[in-house]
């Protein structure tokens, strides 16, 4: 079931690159940015994650804990995090559990592989309400960021 507008943001226990754990729950009184996307050191993945990096101090001003989400491995998404120098926190969601809480599976990517997270974007409000929330059926677009920070600016 899709998520919409106005309900409350399925909870999630993931590990970070650092293999320490986040929940949703432990980030109430903050908004929260979630960024699902299909898999490190890909194209379009690399250009989202740098970007958002670049603009981290927007997401910073408007109170707004900004978080990266993939199938990838706590240890790949190390990597990923160096290599591109993140300045956020990368979370392993390998058991599939957020990407189906937040109904953005990819049954089928490329060459045959199953179960990668579609990219997708959520704004959870300070009470861990889903204000915003854009699940893109084409991997190769690229989330609605003027929306996602208009949706920030308005919580504000």
């Amino acid at each position: 079931m899709a998520i919409t507008i106005g309900q409350k943001a399925p909870e999630f226990n993931l590990p970070d690159s650092d293999k320490n754990m986040v929940a949703l729950s432990s980030l109430k009184g903050k908004n929260v940015l979630l960024l699902f996307f299909p898999a490190a050191f890909t194209g379009v993945c690399t250009k989202e994650m740098c970007q958002t990096r670049d603009e981290l101090s927007f997401y910073n001003n408007m109170n707004a804990q900004v978080f990266g989400i993939s199938v990838d491995l706590p240890f790949s998404l190390a990597k990923f995090k160096a290599d591109q120098n993140l300045n956020f926190a990368l979370l392993s969601d390998f058991n599939k559990e957020a990407i189906k809480a937040y109904s953005c599976e990819i049954e089928n990517w490329i060459a045959g592989l199953k179960g990668v997270a579609q990219r997708a974007s959520f704004v959870i409000d300070k009470e861990g309400m889903v204000q915003f929330a854009e699940v893109l059926a084409n991997a190769g677009e690229y989330p609605n960021f003027d929306e996602i920070k208009k949706t920030l600016e308005r919580l504000n």
